[in-house]
């Protein structure tokens, strides 16, 4: 799926956006922009796709996210309503040169420049320390224009010198698709994403497509990156991964509610890939990412 290209435009009074989105609003596609992007998840919880990565997000979440690298962030659907539970986030979105050489280049700026170095594929912020990142970008959302600026700079001087990040997509991730790909791509995530509880077959996806099993595999390999079942098993087990931490279920039910029928098989793929065993990831992730 090519992603689609968002256009920022700048006020007479701010040269960068800031944005808080609520409810419906939080409602986006597969895309990408010029800017650079910090994103907050206040309230919400769900799946992001940024580049070639697919994982969980929940309350508290950051992410920095370079220019040009697609992504989407899928929220769970009772946060993309407008009623009591609707989720909440805010946005920071600016040029990669917004700072300029010169200030770039002066000595006490080597945590800026290391902030917008490291974001080119995505930078996820981690561990209890992120709260007074999460603190400086409220702060933003509620300033005057000056004051922004200055607050821009403090969450950037935060976010180079924060020692507990991940790094989300790999860096040969690249979209050289043409605009006839969009659609067909769009047509399998959003197939996969809604039945991924279910018992799925490369047959049946492939049928989506009018294509043939192989001519399929062929196609979604060479516009993603990877095979469609890595594809199927990292949103299963990022489905696996919110409800470890968000439900009371026990293993073996969550891995039945995310398409397995087998707890060894469930087990191997989970180690696969968080590289831990469940009740072990549930335990470092609600330790390292509390706020």
């Amino acid at each position: 799926m090519k992603p689609a290209l968002r256009q920022i435009t700048a006020t007479p009074t701010s040269s960068f956006l800031v944005r808080k989105d609520k409810g419906s609003c939080m409602i986006n596609n597969w895309h990408y922009h010029p800017e650079i992007e910090i994103l907050y998840i206040k309230k919400s919880s769900g799946t992001w796709l940024v580049g070639d990565h697919i994982g969980h997000f929940q309350n508290g979440d950051i992410v920095m996210i370079g220019a040009n690298l697609p992504h989407c962030f899928r929220h769970e659907p009772a946060y993309v309503s407008d009623g009591s539970n609707a989720g909440e986030t805010i946005c920071i979105k600016f040029e990669p040169d917004i700072l300029g050489n010169a200030l770039l280049q002066l000595p006490e700026a080597f945590h800026l420049r290391s902030a917008i170095a490291r974001c080119g594929c995505g930078l996820q912020l981690k561990g209890r320390h992120r709260a007074k990142i999460a603190a400086l970008i409220e702060r933003i959302w509620e300033a005057v224009p000056g004051r922004r600026l200055v607050l821009l700079l403090s969450i950037l001087e935060e976010i180079g010198g924060h020692k507990h990040t991940a790094l989300l997509s790999s860096n040969g991730f690249m979209q050289l698709h043409d605009d006839a790909d969009r659609q067909r791509i769009k047509l399998v995530f959003d197939y996969t994403f809604s039945r991924y509880s279910e018992k799925i077959t490369i047959d049946d996806v492939a049928q989506l497509l009018h294509m043939t099993r192989q001519s399929f595999c062929r196609y979604f390999k060479s516009r993603t990156n990877k095979t469609y079942i890595r594809f199927l098993m990292e949103v299963r087990i990022g489905a696996a991964c919110r409800l470890l931490v968000e439900d009371e279920n026990n293993v073996t039910e969550i891995s039945y509610a995310c398409g397995y029928n087998n707890i060894s098989h469930f087990n191997h793929q989970f180690k696969s890939i968080t590289g831990k065993h469940p009740l072990e990831y549930k335990r470092d992730y609600l330790d390292n990412n509390a706020i």
